[in-house]
């Protein structure tokens, strides 16, 4: 893993957290992206080398309503940066964490995603992600 990528937040509504972090960080939101396979909206703020991603569900079932609702607006993972991450994904899998896709998805901010399960990760939901070049 070559860096933390980005630390991605959950959040209820984009319209309120926006302006807030932009606020926070003294920074201007830089992209706003739907992923529809993810049935998420996303929200980028860059600090120097950290990025920020607030995500909010773009429907009412999807995982991030699912997070809000149980454990309210927070902290949703941890992403990482690789360099080839289908390798990575093979050499994780034989370190024995479980992942939560098969194969890479593409993601938000031109990135393949895969996500490891918080069960074999002390409870951390970690993201491994690649630029797609």
């Amino acid at each position: 893993m070559l860096k933390v990528e980005h630390i991605g937040i959950a959040v209820k509504e984009l319209s309120a957290s926006v302006p807030l972090f932009e606020k926070l960080l003294n920074t201007p939101c830089y992209k706003t992206e739907t992923v529809e396979t993810e049935k998420v909206n996303t929200a980028f703020f860059q600090k120097g080398t950290t990025k920020i991603e607030l995500l909010e569900s773009s429907t009412p079932d999807g995982v991030i309503a699912k997070f809000v609702e149980k454990k309210g607006e927070g902290m949703h993972h941890i992403a990482f940066e690789v360099e080839d991450i289908v390798s990575e994904m093979e050499r994780l899998k034989k370190e024995g964490f479980q992942l939560l896709n098969e194969q890479p998805k593409k993601g938000a901010d031109n990135k393949l995603i895969a996500f490891l399960h918080p069960k074999t990760t002390s409870s951390v939901l970690i993201e491994i992600c690649q630029e797609i070049k």
